[in-house]
């Protein structure tokens, strides 16, 4: 039997750890010949048909998920249509609700997983081409029997999560990408309304010797990021130090972890401030800073306790911290979003995720939609186009917010002058986005340059006493000494002063120096570099003010 795994991902950089997990589980089965075809959502469809057409299987997989679902059901019922003996089998987190609707309108598919398969897929392929009946038998499995009538067999948890082969033991697995992906723990504690682990009971885990192999291999294989999977990294705060300890010893892996805010105990603080600069990038679990919120949600954590934690991390030197927002929780407004998002840079937070809620299969909140008053949209990405709370055109303001977000706050050049900009002065978030809107950039790709000249026209209109720190920040990342917000500089001839407060580098007579003066009196800002190129960073920085 000749198995083709589809692995269809959002993008190069990603890949699925589902081929790997479950093909680890029966790699020694020589009954099953397997085959891959790879591809993104944005590779041509005839392409990817072509290429599983070739290899004639019996059997084709996938996994459906959020961004890969439309194109997915592209690719296979094309693939069906040319292979009509093939059985199509597909899992994922598109397939944790109710999966009648889909079964009867996409006959092309034969069966789909709800929940997880590494113990039932097996199970499966040793039944797929028997009488149906059988398949009643296989637990988290969905489909039409030979009566057209909708199974359901519920859904699978593998509760012997810590035997599991782990998948980078399989051929499979892609030691290619940017980054790695790790369970060391599967469920999660929490009962959060939108999210689908909120019913993920119990939380199940791998012990420590068994990471430590893992990630020995994974630090073998050159590997420079891991991306830490589990729910919530400190759901206990024992277990969270005793990895924090084992990543120690591997520092020149950086770890993505998510982290929520509000449990975090003493012991954990001092553990995270110690921790060596660049081991940790966390992400920071809020959605909201207002209480009626989280409480609809059914977020476990006090609001005081989250605000304080994530101040808290948001502080530490040695790691950045992502925090984020949803728009289009239940009782959330626009302009409580405007006023969460000027706390999160008050308190410094690395970056501002901005989205707006998805309601996905399977989850609390996607089957109180009508109690909830939540209209959203019934195909993928299942976005939330209008609450009691807040309106199409305020859901469409957020979009942009989260655009302006990204391209200004949540990057390393612009960063500081905008959060600068936004905590000295209440209503920049809305003027900037509104000049943003109103001169069509917005939704439009901005190169870094481009993004520094709209922020410096910005403020010479309307923020006038920013514009040397404009200037400045488009100084330090080597953007042109000749376009307008170095329009002050100068660069011909510069001598340095005799007393200059020398804020990083050192000074040497070989330096090309320029100035950015503050007055009429000399005082003023200097910068050497290392090249007459003025497409250069600046290795050297002075302030002189005397």
């Amino acid at each position: 039997m000749k198995l083709l795994w589809l692995d269809l991902n959002s993008s190069y950089a990603h890949s699925s750890l589902a081929l790997p997990a479950l093909h680890a589980q029966i790699a020694d089965d020589t009954t099953i010949e397997w085959c891959v075809v790879s591809a993104t959502i944005n590779e041509n469809t005839g392409s990817v048909v072509n290429q599983i057409y070739r290899h004639q299987p019996d059997i084709i997989a996938a996994t459906n998920w959020l961004f890969n679902h439309e194109q997915l059901l592209h690719i296979v019922s094309r693939a069906k249509a040319l292979l009509p003996h093939c059985c199509i089998i597909l899992g994922g987190p598109e397939f944790l609700g109710d999966n009648a609707a889909f079964l009867y309108k996409n006959k092309f598919v034969s069966g789909v997983f709800r929940g997880e398969g590494e113990e039932v897929f097996p199970l499966w392929l040793k039944v797929w081409n028997h009488s149906k009946e059988e398949w009643k038998s296989i637990t988290g499995l969905c489909y039409l029997d030979e009566n057209n009538q909708y199974q359901d067999n519920g859904i699978a948890r593998v509760m012997n999560f810590s035997q599991l082969i782990s998948p980078e033991k399989s051929r499979f697995f892609n030691w290619s990408k940017p980054f790695v992906q790790l369970e060391t723990t599967r469920g999660c504690f929490n009962t959060c309304a939108f999210c689908v682990s909120g019913g993920e009971k119990p939380v199940r885990t791998i012990p420590l010797e068994a990471i430590r192999g893992r990630l020995n291999d994974i630090h073998q294989h050159g590997i420079k990021n891991v991306r830490v999977l589990d729910r919530t990294f400190n759901y206990n705060n024992k277990r969270a130090k005793e990895l924090l300890d084992l990543f120690r010893n591997y520092p020149d892996i950086c770890f993505h972890l998510e982290i929520h805010p509000a449990l975090l105990s003493e012991e954990l603080k001092q553990e995270l401030s110690a921790l060596p600069k660049g081991l940790l990038h966390l992400e920071a679990g809020i959605q909201s800073l207002k209480e009626p919120v989280l409480q609809q949600s059914r977020r476990i954590g006090k609001l005081s306790d989250a605000l304080e934690g994530l101040k808290y991390l948001c502080s530490l030197k040695n790691m950045e911290t992502h925090a984020d927002l949803i728009a289009g929780l239940p009782l959330y407004h626009l302009s409580e979003i405007f006023e969460d998002v000027r706390t999160l840079a008050e308190y410094g937070a690395g970056e501002i995720q901005l989205e707006s809620l998805k309601l996905l299969p399977g989850t609390e909140m996607r089957r109180r939609a009508e109690e909830l008053g939540i209209q959203y949209s019934p195909l993928p990405p299942y976005e939330v186009l209008q609450t009691r709370e807040i309106s199409v055109d305020e859901l469409q303001t957020v979009h942009y917010l989260s655009r302006m977000l990204d391209g200004f706050y949540n990057t390393s050049t612009w960063q500081k002058i905008t959060r600068t900009l936004i905590l000295e002065n209440p209503h920049f978030l809305r003027e900037f986005l509104n000049h943003l809107v109103q001169t069509d950039v917005i939704d439009t790709p901005l190169s870094l340059e481009k993004r520094g000249l709209i922020l410096y026209d910005f403020c010479k209109n309307h923020y006038p006493d920013y514009l040397t720190q404009v200037s400045i920040a488009w100084i330090e990342a080597g953007m042109s000494l000749k376009k307008a917000p170095a329009e002050k500089v100068r660069t011909k001839w510069q001598t340095p002063p005799e007393n200059w407060d020398v804020t990083y580098g050192s000074y040497r007579d070989n330096l090309r120096l320029c100035f950015l003066p503050l007055d009429e009196n000399g005082h003023g800002y200097w910068f050497g570099f290392e090249s007459e190129i003025q497409k250069i960073t600046p290795v050297f920085k002075a302030k002189n003010l005397s």
